[in-house]
C-alpha cells in the first residue's frame, strides 16, 4: 500500500519537469478583457524570435497562428491531436510550431513560448493541459495571455519554481456599451448584429424568425466543423455580402474573429449537467458574460465602438450586474495521472479494470489543494468501462480513453467500440472498412436530424485522425479519410444553409395551417379546458408570487404522501424555468413577424 501512496503522490507537479526547472525561465503575463490587444503583444515576440510555441486552446486558434506566422515570414508548423501541417515538410521541422494545448511538447527547447486563455487552467476536463504547460514547457520566455482572475495562482506556480514572474496589463482598445433597453422586437435588427443563444433548438428558432424577416443569416455553434465555422463567419465580415445578422452560441466567445457591432443575450440562463450528471438551469458566469459580449467593437473592424444587449427586458439587469463584475480569483489549477503512474498501479493491482485504477489513485492520491485540484475522470472511465471487455495491452487501452470522444454522441461511441475491437484482432482499420461503417457517400441533409447525424460523422472522422497519428500501422487511411472529411465539411456547410432556408418554409407553412384551425375550433371550450390545465400548473411555478404559498403546501403533501419526491419537484421547477425562456421567445418572436412600421 505503501507503494501505492508514493506512485499517486501529486503533491510536488513542478518537480514532474526536471529539463524545465534546469532553465532559468522568465514569465510573462499579459492580462486584459477580450479585445485587448494582449495576445497581439505576445505573438509580436513569439514571431521575431528565433524558435517559439503557440499552444492554444482550440484547432480554430491554432490554425489562424499557423497561417499568420508563414503570411509573416516566420516559418511555422500545425500540431493539433488530429493534423500535421508543415512549412516546409515533415523531415524539414520549422523554426516555431502552433498546437493545440494537449499536443504541446515538453522536449524541445524555445526562445519564447505562449499560452493562450490561461483562464481555462481551471477547467474540470481540460485544466491540467494548462498546468502541465506552465510547469512544462522548455522556453526562455514563458508568455501568459488571459484574465486578470489567473494573476494570483500564476504568480504562485512561479514562486513556487522559482522563477521571475511580470504582469503587463492591458485595457479594451475600444469602447463598449450597454444599452440603456433590451431588443424587444426582431424588428429592430441592425447590420453586424450577433444573436448568442444557449443550445441549437433556439439557434434555429431565431435564425428562422430573422430570415422571415428578409435578413439573411450566418449560423455559428460548436458542433460546426471548422471550415462551415469559417465560411458563415467569413460571409458575415465581409462588408460587400448581404449577410448582416449572425445566430450562435457561446462558441463565438473564443477562436474566431468576427465584425459584430452588438451583441443580442437571447437568454442568460444555461444548461449545465452537475457533479451528479443531472441537468440544471444555471444563469451564464461573469467570465463567460464578458468574454461574449467583448467580441463586440473589435478593434481595426468596420465596427469602431461594441454595444450588448438582451432581447428580453427581465435579463437586461442581470447582465448589466454581470458586465459590471470582475470574474472570481482562480485559486487552483488542473492535474491529472499520467499513463505511467497508472501503469505502474496496474502493476500492483493486477486484477483490477483501468477504471478501477483511476478511481483509487483519485481516491488516495496526495494533492496540494492549496494551488491544484484533480480534473475530472469521468469521460475517460466512460471510454473504460466501454471496452473493458475488449483485449488490449494497458498502454493502448489508456491511449484509446484518452480519445477526444462526446460521449453523447451514441453513434461515435459505437463505432470507437469497432476501433477498439477491431484493433483488438490485428486488424488494420483502413478507408473502405471506415466507409461501410457511416454508410458513404451521403447527400445534403434536409433536415435538422440528418444535419446532426453527419455532424456526428465528422467528429468520427476526426478521432479516425486523432488515432491514426497514435497507431499509424492500425489506422493507415489518415490522408484519405481527411479528403473525405473535407468534402463531408462542404456537405455540411449546404445542409446549414439549406436547413435554415426549409425551416422558414415550414414556419410560414405552419402558421397558415394554424389560422385555418383557429377560424374552425370551439374558442369557449378550449378556454376553460386551457385555464384548468394552467391553474393546475401554475400551482408549481415558482415565480407565481401569489401562489407560492398554496403551492409549497400542496408540494409538502404531495411530497409526505409520496406522489412526487424532492429531486422530481426540484426538476418541475427547473423545467418551469427553461419553459418560461422558451415562452418569452416566443412571444417576442410571434411578435416580430408582423411588418415593419415605415417611419
Amino acid at each position: 500500500m505503501d507503494d501505492l501512496y508514493k506512485i499517486s503522490d501529486l503533491s510536488q507537479p513542478p518537480n514532474w519537469y526536471p529539463e524545465a526547472r534546469k532553465m532559468d525561465r522568465k514569465i510573462i503575463y499579459h492580462a486584459g478583457p477580450t479585445n485587448s490587444g494582449k495576445t497581439y503583444h505576445a505573438m509580436e515576440q513569439f514571431l521575431a524570435a528565433e524558435s517559439g510555441i503557440y499552444c492554444g486552446p482550440l484547432k480554430l486558434l491554432a490554425v489562424e497562428v499557423f497561417e499568420k506566422s508563414n503570411s509573416r515570414g516566420t516559418s511555422c508548423d500545425l500540431v493539433t491531436g488530429e493534423e500535421r501541417r508543415y512549412a516546409v515538410c515533415e523531415d524539414f521541422p520549422a523554426s516555431h510550431i502552433s498546437c493545440t494545448v494537449e499536443m504541446t511538447s515538453l522536449t524541445s527547447t524555445y526562445d519564447v513560448a505562449i499560452i493562450d486563455e490561461i483562464q481555462m487552467i481551471k477547467d474540470p476536463l481540460r485544466g491540467w493541459a494548462w498546468t502541465r504547460a506552465l510547469l512544462g514547457l522548455c522556453a526562455k520566455e514563458v508568455h501568459i495571455c488571459g484574465e486578470d482572475s489567473a494573476i494570483e495562482l500564476v504568480k504562485a506556480l512561479a514562486m513556487s519554481t522559482g522563477e521571475d514572474f511580470e504582469v503587463n496589463r492591458y485595457k479594451r482598445l475600444t469602447p463598449l456599451h450597454v444599452e440603456e433597453k433590451a431588443l424587444l422586437h426582431l424588428n429592430k435588427i441592425e447590420p453586424g448584429d450577433c444573436f448568442v443563444c444557449f443550445g441549437r433548438q433556439m439557434i434555429h428558432k431565431i435564425s428562422q424568425a430573422v430570415e422571415g424577416l428578409g435578413h439573411e443569416v450566418a449560423v455559428i455553434y460548436g458542433g460546426l466543423p471548422p471550415g462551415a465555422k469559417l465560411a458563415q463567419a467569413k460571409k458575415f465580415n465581409d462588408p460587400d455580402h448581404p449577410c448582416k445578422v449572425m445566430v450562435a452560441t457561446d462558441a463565438i466567445g473564443m477562436g474566431l474573429k468576427m465584425s459584430i457591432r452588438r451583441i443580442i443575450f437571447t437568454s442568460l440562463v444555461k444548461p449545465n449537467v452537475n457533479e451528479n450528471g443531472e441537468k440544471e438551469m444555471e444563469t451564464i458566469s461573469v467570465s463567460s458574460a464578458l468574454q461574449i459580449a467583448g467580441r463586440a467593437g473589435r478593434y481595426n473592424t468596420q465596427y469602431p465602438e461594441g454595444y450588448v444587449t438582451t432581447l428580453k427586458s427581465q435579463d437586461l439587469p442581470v447582465l448589466q450586474q454581470l458586465l459590471s463584475s470582475s470574474p472570481p480569483e482562480i485559486e487552483q489549477a488542473g492535474l491529472q495521472p499520467t499513463a505511467d503512474q497508472i501503469e505502474l498501479f496496474a502493476f500492483h493491482l493486477p486484477n483490477y479494470t483501468l477504471s478501477n485504477l483511476l478511481d483509487i489513485f483519485v481516491k488516495i492520491c496526495t494533492v496540494d489543494d492549496s494551488c491544484y485540484f484533480m480534473c475530472t475522470t469521468e469521460d475517460f472511465k466512460f471510454l473504460a468501462d466501454l471496452i473493458q471487455h475488449i483485449s488490449l495491452p494497458l498502454r493502448t487501452r489508456y491511449i484509446f480513453c484518452c480519445s477526444p470522444i462526446n460521449k453523447k454522441m451514441p453513434f461515435v461511441c459505437a463505432v470507437f467500440l469497432k476501433f477498439a475491437r477491431e484493433y483488438s484482432k490485428n486488424e488494420p482499420i483502413n478507408l473502405n472498412w471506415l466507409c461501410q461503417q457511416v454508410k458513404w457517400p451521403f447527400g445534403i441533409p434536409k433536415n435538422l436530424q440528418e444535419l446532426i447525424h453527419l455532424e456526428e460523422v465528422f467528429d468520427l472522422f476526426d478521432l479516425y485522425l486523432w488515432l491514426s497519428y497514435r497507431f499509424p500501422d492500425m489506422f493507415p487511411d489518415g490522408e484519405m479519410v481527411r479528403s473525405l472529411q473535407q468534402e463531408l465539411d462542404m456537405i455540411i456547410q449546404l445542409g446549414v444553409t439549406h436547413i435554415t432556408q426549409q425551416l422558414k418554409i415550414n414556419s410560414d407553412e405552419k402558421e397558415f395551417r394554424q389560422a385555418e384551425e383557429k377560424r374552425k375550433k370551439h374558442f369557449d371550450s378550449q378556454s376553460v379546458s386551457s385555464k384548468r390545465t394552467i391553474d393546475t400548473l401554475q400551482l408549481f411555478n415558482p415565480s407565481n408570487k401569489r401562489t407560492t404559498k398554496r403551492s409549497q403546501k400542496l408540494a409538502e403533501i404531495l411530497i409526505n404522501q409520496g406522489i412526487i419526491s424532492k429531486k422530481m419537484l426540484k426538476d418541475l421547477h427547473s423545467e418551469w424555468k427553461e419553459m418560461e425562456n422558451e415562452n418569452d421567445l416566443g412571444d417576442i418572436i410571434n411578435n416580430s413577424k408582423s411588418p415593419k412600421k415605415k417611419k
